[in-house]
């Protein structure tokens, strides 16, 4: 399955959505998802991504390791080493797809300070 890395513009922003979530390994919600690599347990949150003129609610899988203490809904953040996946399957004859959003990491945007009005 082809693995993208995302590009952002300069003037891409994100925001917290919700808070991060157990990601689940099957249906019945008995398993959590693991990285296979580290096997650190994996979460997924919800951000708003702006850029230019546009906005929209990304799902993003971060392992929990990656993710900032004091994250709340509003915050400024920005996704790390953002990778999107596209996918299809069919299910009961139907088509599904759309795309899998994967960061290593969740770091917390600062303000640039305010320029001083003199």
């Amino acid at each position: 399955m082809a693995r993208i890395r995302v590009g952002l513009l300069p003037t891409a922003s994100f925001m917290v959505g919700t808070l991060p979530v157990p990601k689940y390994a099957d249906a019945e919600k008995t398993q959590f998802a693991v990285d296979r690599e580290t096997q650190v347990k994996l979460m997924t949150i919800t951000l708003f991504f702006m850029e230019e003129d546009r906005a929209e609610a990304l799902k993003i899988t971060v392992p929990e390791t990656g993710l900032p203490n004091g994250l709340k809904p509003g915050l400024p953040v920005m996704p790390v080493e953002l990778f999107a996946t596209p996918w299809a399957r069919i299910f009961n004859g139907s088509l599904s797809d759309g795309i899998a959003y994967r960061a290593d990491r969740i770091d917390l945007v600062t303000p640039a300070p305010a320029a001083d009005a003199a």
